[in-house]
């Protein structure tokens, strides 16, 4: 693992100098902050799941004292409006191509640079998880928008991948994936494990949704722990956030996170020319290797870092955040 005597495994926690919604149509309000020097170097952090939403510890990825940061909660997410547990939350207006546009708003909202916007229109991208996915496909629909990415528990979200998580890793863990499927009603049967719990989490009957959600979110917490130390995601115990994040997760998983069938591999050596790290576990069973690897080969301006002892989440996860923590002071250099 990258490591430097100069650069802490994470930086303070530091409270943004600005922050507010922003009114995206669709009924849609995201809240957004500013963290660090208001006149440092454009950076943009892309939170995971989809629906975890950007948490105090992401501001603690980037030097505040060269970056300037914008974080957001996507929609549905955190304290955007309204969240994917509402009853009338609408995700037929929560896509891909809804969160690319919403990236493109904030930009312009705020320029990429100072605290008065204006400045640069071009930033580094940090995507962690699902936020890697994300970052990839905003970086191919603006590259002229994209200085540097950094991407860690690198994710693409393709239907291979989605089918690996949800479907083959029975191998792994069948006692935890034959939980999942009995949490399936008989009339649902015939369907992916996946479309059927888009399905569950999205029933009206509290009930319904509430089961769905706590059994998704039982495997959710399963497949990221194989590597040893690994903890509990505490999140999951509150009724709300597993509620939010299953249907998002089960929504954007269900539908091959709106793109063409392996799209992001398949075109990925648009982004040469944007200098790219990519930081993964070796033990990430969530986001086999072979992800970033073949990514790697294809982006040719893009370098991988293998973190031996880490996975896709819990208390091992750390050490690739330090990497990445490691990984944006790199960048923040060649930019």
């Amino acid at each position: 693992m990258l490591t430097s005597p100069s650069i802490p495994e994470r930086f303070p926690d530091i409270e943004p100098y600005d922050s507010g919604m922003l009114d995206v149509g669709d009924g849609q309000s995201l809240y957004w902050e500013r963290v660090g020097n208001p006149d440092g170097l454009p950076a943009l952090y892309l939170h995971g799941g989809p629906g975890s939403g950007s948490t105090a510890g992401a501001r603690t990825y980037f030097d505040p004292s060269i970056w300037n940061v914008l974080l957001f909660d996507q929609r549905g997410a955190g304290r955007s409006q309204p969240r994917a547990s509402s009853p009338d939350a609408d995700l037929r207006v929560n896509t891909t191509q809804h969160l690319i546009a919403d990236i493109e708003r904030l930009r312009e909202l705020h320029g990429a640079g100072g605290a008065g916007g204006g400045g640069t229109e071009r930033w580094v991208v940090l995507g962690i998880s699902w936020g890697a996915t994300l970052a990839q496909a905003y970086a191919h629909a603006h590259p002229e928008r994209v200085a540097g990415i950094v991407l860690a528990a690198v994710t693409m979200t393709s239907r291979r991948e989605v089918e690996w998580v949800t479907e083959e890793m029975r191998r792994i863990f069948p006692e935890a994936w034959d939980a999942l499927a009995n949490g399936i009603p008989q009339s649902m049967r015939h369907l992916r494990i996946i479309d059927a719990y888009a399905r569950l989490t999205a029933d009206p009957d509290p009930a319904v949704h509430s089961a769905a959600a706590r059994a998704w979110c039982a495997w959710e917490d399963t497949h990221v722990s194989l590597m040893p130390g690994y903890t509990h995601d505490t999140r999951y115990d509150d009724p709300e956030f597993a509620l939010r994040f299953a249907r998002l997760v089960t929504h954007y998983w269900s539908n091959a996170a709106f793109l063409d069938d392996d799209q992001l591999m398949r075109d990925a050596a648009a982004l040469t020319g944007i200098p790219g790290i990519l930081v993964h576990g070796r033990f990430d069973v969530s986001g086999p290797l072979d992800i970033p690897w073949e990514l790697s080969k294809r982006w040719t301006t893009s370098e991988l870092r293998i973190v031996d002892d880490a996975g896709h989440g819990g208390g091992s996860f750390s050490s690739v955040t330090t990497a990445a923590v490691q990984d944006m002071a790199r960048l923040a250099i060649w930019t």
